[in-house]
């Protein structure tokens, strides 16, 4: 990760989250009511949300079986949005839990990587871009549940599975931001069904702003970077739990 052109890349961990935009306002706006305590969050999240900020970024990202099967670009067709309302079956929804399947299965893309080689750069990995005006961007490593979404960012994620969520949202009216921030709240909620949200599941992305900058959101720690590249470490901190309560 780099701040600027002329600053040394620096590497940073994240064990949950990384925001950029909302997410990075928010933190940065806390900041200034440390006095209020817990409380300062709502405050800052109403004054970032009334300002309605969107900031011009390139976005890339490593292309994956899933992204092939069912890319997020067939919401635009009738039947995409028919099957994006509806969400993934029950059937196809595996929650992580101890000893979970899902994380015990090694992804076809770490298959195809040499030890020697860097992160990503074979000619079997494909890197789809991306380039707008976003009010954020957001990489989920896990589902994030909390008490202000029941349900987490997103709900099926794992916690070893070798994959991030990144989320990015357009640019858009504000009533229909305030629908999407909504369905985060509530518990069975579809955050993620909105033409205007893309959903990527990926082991790597990189990230380059443009013009007006904003600041990353690392687990909650301000995080000032122009430019930064980011990738998943599997299992790379042993977690002794028993699964979340579904």
């Amino acid at each position: 990760m780099t701040a600027t052109s002329d600053t040394e890349p620096c590497v940073r961990y994240v064990a949950s989250f990384a925001g950029y935009g909302f997410y990075g306002d928010v933190i940065t706006e806390s900041e200034k009511y440390r006095w209020i305590g817990p409380r300062r969050y709502d405050y800052a999240g109403t004054k970032v949300f009334l300002m309605h900020r969107s900031y011009e970024a390139e976005v890339a990202y490593v292309e994956t079986e899933s992204e092939k099967t069912s890319p997020t670009i067939e919401k635009g067709h009738l039947l995409g949005r028919i099957k994006a309302a509806l969400g993934p079956d029950k059937s196809e929804r595996v929650i992580c839990r101890m000893n979970c399947s899902v994380c015990n299965t090694k992804p076809v893309h770490a298959l195809m990587r040499s030890p020697r080689s860097k992160p990503y750069s074979s000619p079997e990995h494909r890197w789809l871009k991306c380039k707008g005006n976003f009010l954020s961007v957001g990489a989920a490593v896990i589902s994030n549940r909390n008490e202000k979404a029941p349900d987490g960012l997103v709900a099926d994620a794992h916690l070893s599975d070798g994959f991030l969520h990144l989320l990015l949202v357009r640019d858009c009216p504000r009533a229909s931001y305030l629908w999407h921030l909504t369905q985060l709240a509530r518990k069975g909620g579809k955050p993620l069904n909105f033409e205007f949200v893309e959903h990527h599941k990926t082991p790597a992305f990189t990230f380059t702003s443009i013009g007006n900058e904003s600041v990353w959101n690392l687990d909650g720690e301000p995080f000032v970077a122009h430019q930064l590249s980011a990738q998943v470490c599997r299992g790379l901190v042993s977690l002794f739990a028993s699964g979340p309560e579904v």
